[in-house]
């Protein structure tokens, strides 16, 4: 029995093979969360834009919204369409919001589908914490990229994603396609 090996409740070793995602714990103990759901400092999303493109993993941006990586993707390319209000919920964008908001949406799908070859989408809000919002107090939007097949045995038995690419080179491919697709 190697010193990593986990037992189950008999002493027994558990015979699981485990791929550790280091990078995922902040996120698990809530340290890239804000302590509170006002605008400032703490939250990520008001943060983000006052910063580059670059080091904050911007895609774009807009007049009143923005887009970024999600630091803890579901699938590589995963996108959050952002208002630069510090705002909780999609019924307090104003109409011009709505606009870009969904504009930037759209123009995210397609460099999505020109740099990574997306098949579909999964496209939603988390509204409030009841609603599964790790980040409540500021509006965002998921675009997650899918392809045939990616649900494989890692997500659903291991809970555990493979990412084929570090979040900087994501983001500067699809800054590129963004820029080829307007």
């Amino acid at each position: 029995m190697t010193d990593d090996a986990v037992l189950d409740h008999g002493g027994l070793p558990d015979r699981w093979q485990r791929l550790w995602t280091p990078h995922r714990q902040p996120y698990l103990k809530g340290e890239s969360r804000p302590a509170h759901d006002g605008p400032g400092e703490e939250c990520p999303f008001c943060r983000a834009p006052a910063g580059s493109d670059e080091a904050d993993l911007i895609v774009a941006r807009g007049d009143l919204a923005y887009v970024v990586l999600n630091l803890y993707p579901y699938n590589s390319g995963h996108l959050l369409v952002c208002p630069y209000r510090h705002i909780p919920d999609y019924s307090d964008l104003d109409d011009a919001e709505v606009l870009e908001f969904g504009q930037l949406t759209q123009h995210a799908m397609r460099a999505l589908r020109k740099a990574t070859r997306a098949q579909g989408f999964n496209i939603g809000m988390n509204q409030g914490k009841v609603g599964g919002a790790g980040i409540a107090g500021h509006l965002h939007q998921h675009v997650v990229p899918r392809w045939g097949g990616d649900t494989n045995f890692l997500p659903v038995i291991g809970h555990t994603k493979t990412m084929p690419q570090i979040l900087e080179e994501t983001r500067d491919i699809l800054a590129e396609a963004w820029s080829q697709t307007e």
